[in-house]
């Protein structure tokens, strides 16, 4: 079982209750990454930090909603639910965002290479 059990819907305000995730959860999840690449092995996830300085992974449930909340630019890579674990161990993050809008001017500081 996962480390992390928090997730929040797009709609939810930041600092609502947190919740497991339910059992309907998207088997397969498209996640931001830094850059593209041609092995998805190579990829780095976008992380955010919360207002309360928690780390936060984003995740979309489709690929539409991902280029509808990051953009048709946003580099991503696909990843099983049950290999959400892989990336916890990587680099660990405290929650996580599902199909979160994300504005264009946020979007920018990653194209930038400003902190994320």
């Amino acid at each position: 079982m996962l480390p992390v059990t928090e997730t929040h819907d797009a709609g939810e305000p930041e600092g609502g209750s947190p919740r497991l995730l339910p059992k309907d959860y998207p088997p397969f999840l498209y996640i931001p990454c830094l850059e593209h690449v041609d092995d998805g092995g190579q990829a780095a996830a976008v992380y955010r930090t919360t207002k309360d300085g928690r780390s936060a992974l984003l995740v979309y449930s489709s690929l539409d909603r991902l280029h509808a909340c990051q953009g048709d630019d946003q580099p991503w890579f696909g990843l099983p639910l049950a290999s959400l674990q892989l990336l916890h161990d990587v680099r660990p993050f405290d929650i996580v965002y599902t199909d979160v809008f994300v504005p264009e001017e946020r979007r920018a500081r990653l194209e930038e290479g400003l902190p994320r």
